[in-house]
């Protein structure tokens, strides 16, 4: 397969990015020659969507601003959010911290020396009652980065939403469940693909017909980039997982114009600003086109990618970290000129710990900065038909294509993923760029250049030892004002449903509702799925 020449480097299926011999620093109309107006860019709101999924752009509306929080108690990410929220933040995203990712409550010997320290700890519906204190979950949209136990921790929000006395189809956000990019990027996966890809459609049924305006996955490109991809990998990957989910979801028995509607995007705004812009206009042609040819969705609300950027963590450095500010305001510009629909400023302290309360409000500042001073909202997808930005958009493209018939010739996201492929595609890009770094081909600012010996000390967040505690006697509270008898029963159906084919949702809620543990229903699933663990080979 063809590489393609893109400013310097070189984009295409396993090429190696290496500098090119005869880069091209000048675009003009010959670089458009092949591209019409009507089938490659069409005007915002049509068909195939690569200006804007919306006619207006950002008239009517202005992306989200949803600072992504989650540390230590309920009760403190509580409070954050209530910060966040005066400060003019316009949705929620919660941070969960490891054990809490990987089904694990707190008091379990594994969760040792990890509660409340990368994310909040929610172990219970009780801990869920206390995250949301004094927040009408009918009124806000939720966005929870959570993968393997999604199902347990949208039925604990469920749970408390009901017992606000909100109606479940009033209420909107997000829920990440994506489980294929643990196994390319993350590794927080607890089953084998297989029964993993049901519980996700398992999630997804239930929703469709309960949840109706909940975005049932959220398909997350964002850790892919942030192992090591390149963006054409980035695009290619995430696009294939989005796919691979659709097709599940319909071999199900439901309608592709029935849960594609809810299916949303994540991605990661780098430092490469132009090729980002062409990132996001390129997600939103190739699955407009993938949703209309290859599954027959009519309704265009399917066809329609909606995607949340979050600035790349990858690229805040330690050393000068007020730098991070100029890095992400910028990435933050490039989301906003894609047309990204909601999005994360990242803090400036977040490469040496979770950030503060002023740290966090300063990245908010600058989503308000970019939406009410530049006038970049007034304008709808600016660079549209610029000679280089359409060259790139259309190589993007066309590497992305590539990585998608190869992973249809393995058989599917899944077999590429149980073959190693994508994972090793990511480590070979991560392995270039490191090497890249290390001959001094690459510069970051602060780091191998411009480099200030006299360290610049900033205020961090400390996570007190008193959170595990704190997180061990809320539990034990729950276990003992509990009906163990209730609990025990409700566990068992869930033990029989996972044996069977019946849809999960309805047992988890059940289970929720009695106060069972994240882990106890973890555990459950475990005792008949087994633990996935990769192959050292992959």
């Amino acid at each position: 397969m063809d590489s393609l020449k893109k400013n310097n480097a070189v984009v295409g299926l396993g090429v190696d990015m290496s500098e090119d011999p005869d880069p091209k620093y000048l675009y003009d109309a010959q670089d458009l020659s092949e591209i019409t107006y009507t089938e490659d860019l069409n005007d915002p709101g049509s068909f195939p969507f690569t200006r804007g999924i919306h006619s207006t752009g950002y008239g009517e509306k202005l992306w989200t601003m949803r600072q992504f929080s989650g540390f230590g108690t309920p009760e403190e990410t509580n409070r954050r959010y209530h910060e966040l929220l005066r400060a003019g933040g316009t949705g929620l995203s919660v941070a969960f911290d490891l054990p809490t990712l990987m089904g694990r409550d707190p008091d379990d010997a594994l969760s040792s020396g990890e509660v409340g320290r990368c994310g909040v700890s929610v172990s219970s519906v009780a801990d869920m009652r206390r995250l949301f204190k004094d927040i009408s979950l009918d009124q806000i949209t939720t966005s929870m980065t959570i993968n393997s136990p999604a199902a347990m921790l949208m039925a604990m929000y469920l749970v408390v939403a009901e017992e606000q006395g909100a109606d479940w189809a009033t209420l909107s956000g997000t829920i990440q469940n994506d489980i294929l990019k643990e196994y390319i990027a993350q590794k927080e996966y607890i089953y084998p693909p297989c029964p993993s890809m049901r519980l996700v459609t398992d999630v997804v049924a239930f929703c469709t017909e309960n949840v109706p305006r909940w975005n049932t996955i959220s398909v997350s490109g964002y850790h892919i980039r942030e192992a090591g991809a390149t963006a054409a990998q980035e695009l290619a990957f995430t696009l294939s997982d989005g796919m691979e989910y659709v097709q599940y979801a319909v071999d199900s028995g439901l309608n592709v114009d029935q849960i594609a509607p809810r299916i949303s995007f994540f991605f990661n705004a780098h430092n490469n600003f132009f090729e980002e812009i062409a990132k996001f206009r390129a997600a939103r042609k190739l699955w407009a086109i993938t949703m209309r040819d290859r599954f027959g969705a009519q309704d265009e609300r399917s066809q329609k990618l909606r995607f949340h950027a979050q600035t790349s963590g990858v690229t805040l450095t330690a050393q000068q970290p007020y730098n991070n500010v100029v890095r992400t305001t910028l990435q933050a510009l490039a989301a906003v000129l894609g047309g990204a629909n909601s999005l994360h400023v990242n803090a400036l302290d977040e490469a040496l710990a979770l950030p503060t309360c002023e740290a966090a409000l300063l990245a908010l500042r600058a989503q308000q900065i970019l939406a009410y001073e530049t006038g970049t909202p007034s304008v709808i997808d600016p660079l549209g038909g610029a000679y280089y930005m359409e060259s790139l958009t259309t190589e993007l493209q066309a590497s992305a294509s590539a990585y998608f018939e190869e992973i249809e010739r393995r058989g599917g996201m899944v077999a590429a993923i149980e073959s190693g492929f994508p994972q090793r595609e990511v480590a070979n890009s991560a392995y270039r760029e490191q090497q890249a770094f290390d001959r001094g081909d690459s510069s970051i600012v602060g780091v191998n250049e411009y480099i200030d010996e006299a360290p610049l000390a900033v205020p961090t967040l400390l996570i007190d030892d008193q959170v595990a505690i704190q997180q061990l006697e809320q539990i034990q509270a729950v276990r003992k004002s509990r009906n163990e008898a209730g609990v025990t029963r409700a566990l068992k159906a869930l033990d029989r449903a996972a044996q069977g084919s019946d849809n999960l949702m309805p047992l988890i809620i059940e289970s929720v509702r009695a106060e069972a543990t994240l882990g106890e229903m973890c555990d459950v699933l475990r005792s008949v799925w087994g633990e996935y663990e990769e192959s050292p080979s992959l």
